[in-house]
């Protein structure tokens, strides 16, 4: 079915390719492009389904998470192929579930930073001085976008707030990672985000990143529902309910769609290990999680 191997990090083509792949192969898959990056790369994402009720996935949205991608885009193909097989997937129903709901999927949310990690700093194009020079030669651990802004610290929650942590942290500009940009919604990958929330107006939303086996809900004090639906998604994965660090605890996707829509956000941070995690964790990572994510389209 997907000419692309999934059990490996994959470039942008590739990642292009497997979308591409989706929305010829299952009728009710459709491709779209939500916005461009800062070195104009297509932020692609699907819509598997066209029920109004719409659940969000995001993931790759840090350079060095990229394993993200093909595991997402993994859980995509089998759950159309159920879909359009009329099979269940993981217990669940899938073509009776998608009656009623949707699926939207941004299986790779900063596609220059990606790039970065895999092929260098000349991915960054007119960035690739910059680049080079934020991470002296080496972009293994490069988190941000091309011009060194962290996109999962450019949404507006408590934006002024983490500033000045990042500040007594030692981040002041431009770095591999950890700086917020010049102020919230700054970089187009976080508008093409934001715009995609506007339009699809998901119910919740699902942003892996890696690592921990942790999953962060909510943002401030969750409510009676998010508590249960992160209960839900912590006894399939087996990962534990956690709070993040200071650094860590606003300016991401998942808080400014809390924050904003008063709807339900997760955090699921795959694997153990060190970023980037090594491929070979796949298969593992996709055997743990393919439950949660099935549960959470359909939650």
């Amino acid at each position: 079915m997907c000419r692309v191997d999934l059990k490996k990090i994959l470039s942008y083509e590739e990642t292009a390719a497997a979308i591409k792949t989706l929305s010829r192969e299952f009728p009710f898959v459709n491709e779209m492009t939500i916005g461009r990056s800062l070195c104009d790369r297509r932020i692609l994402a699907l819509r598997i389904g066209n029920a109004r009720e719409n659940m969000l996935f995001c993931a790759s949205v840090h350079g060095n998470e990229s394993i993200t991608t093909p595991l997402i885009l993994r859980f995509c193909f089998d759950f159309c192929f159920a879909a359009a097989e009329n099979k269940t997937f993981c217990g669940i129903p899938v073509r009776d579930a998608l009656k009623s709901r949707s699926l939207t999927v941004v299986p790779m949310a900063n596609p220059d930073g990606c790039e970065i990690v895999r092929r260098g700093a000349v991915a960054a194009g007119e960035y690739e001085s910059l680049v080079e020079k934020l991470c002296c030669g080496n972009t293994e651990l490069w988190k941000a976008n091309a011009c060194g802004v962290d996109i999962n610290h450019n949404f507006d929650a408590d934006w002024c707030s983490l500033r000045k942590t990042e500040e007594r942290r030692g981040i002041f500009g431009p770095s591999p990672g950890m700086f917020g940009g010049a102020y919230p919604g700054s970089e187009p990958e976080t508008v093409a985000m934001i715009s995609l929330c506007d339009i699809v107006r998901p119910c919740h939303v699902v942003a892996l990143h890696t690592q921990g086996e942790v999953i962060y809900y909510g943002y401030g004090t969750p409510s009676e529902k998010e508590t249960r639906m992160a209960e839900i998604l912590a006894m399939t994965s087996g990962y534990a309910l956690d709070t993040p660090n200071e650094l860590s605890g606003s300016g991401g996707f998942k808080d400014w769609f809390c924050k904003k829509h008063k709807k339900p956000g997760f955090t699921l941070e795959c694997g153990l290990g060190k970023n980037p995690l090594p491929e070979s964790m796949l298969p593992e990572l996709y055997l743990k999680l393919r439950e949660t994510l099935a549960v959470a389209a359909v939650l």
